[in-house]
């Protein structure tokens, strides 16, 4: 089956902007192997490295794994996230960025995730704040939004009228994870939540960034 982002990665890679600040800032000073689950096409692991971490990197894509390998000389794998090709307790901490809206089974992702985690060891969630971000908002000219009557929607959500066309919703879909779907899935992977940001300085949230530890 084809990746989601088979053929768009260019496209992708010229459209976002990484918040590398935030994601160093929130990982912290640290060393051992991290897996960056769901890498995309790279443009985080240099700054996960720059933390003192040694980065491996998984993706579904192979398009996006393509970029991401002219870009870093990590080691790059080619996989599904809610089946890792990886030993329980190997890795010292995993970041999933950006992942919970083109996934279909967070909780699943979690639950591979923590098995892949060494006791102790460190998950850093940073992505799209489910209650202000999403496949059921509407984006104003003025800067406020509308919530449309979607948000408990779980999954993928079918094109809304309000999604700007050719925007990343409309080429690539979106899955909705509502707030506490999110927060259970952590605890139900057996994580400990340790701190829960909303990073950045928008008057309405758009990203939600959590910190959490395996047992």
């Amino acid at each position: 089956m084809t990746a989601r982002y088979d053929g768009l990665a260019e496209w992708y890679d010229d459209l976002i902007v990484p918040n590398l600040a935030d994601v160093t800032e929130l990982l912290g000073p640290g060393d051992g192997t991290c897996l960056d689950l769901g890498c995309g096409t790279g443009r985080y692991l240099d700054a996960i490295r720059s933390t003192g971490r040694t980065v491996v990197g998984l993706d579904r894509s192979r398009d996006q794994l393509r970029l991401a390998r002219r870009r870093d000389l990590a080691p790059l794998l080619q996989g599904d996230g809610t089946g890792l090709p990886f030993a329980s307790g190997v890795f010292g901490t995993v970041t999933m960025l950006w992942v919970s809206t083109d996934i279909g089974d967070f909780p699943g992702l979690l639950v591979e995730a923590a098995r892949v985690l060494r006791p102790g060891g460190l998950l850093l969630f940073y992505g799209v704040h489910p209650c202000f971000n999403g496949p059921h908002i509407e984006n104003r000219e003025d800067g406020a939004l509308i919530i449309h009557p979607t948000y408990h929607l779980k999954g993928w959500h079918q094109r809304g009228s309000w999604w700007r066309q050719g925007g990343i919703r409309e080429r690539v879909g979106m899955s909705q994870v509502p707030l506490p779907d999110l927060i259970n899935a952590f605890i139900d992977a057996g994580l400990a939540i340790e701190r829960v940001y909303e990073p950045g300085e928008q008057p309405i949230p758009s990203i939600l960034a959590i910190r959490a530890s395996a047992h």
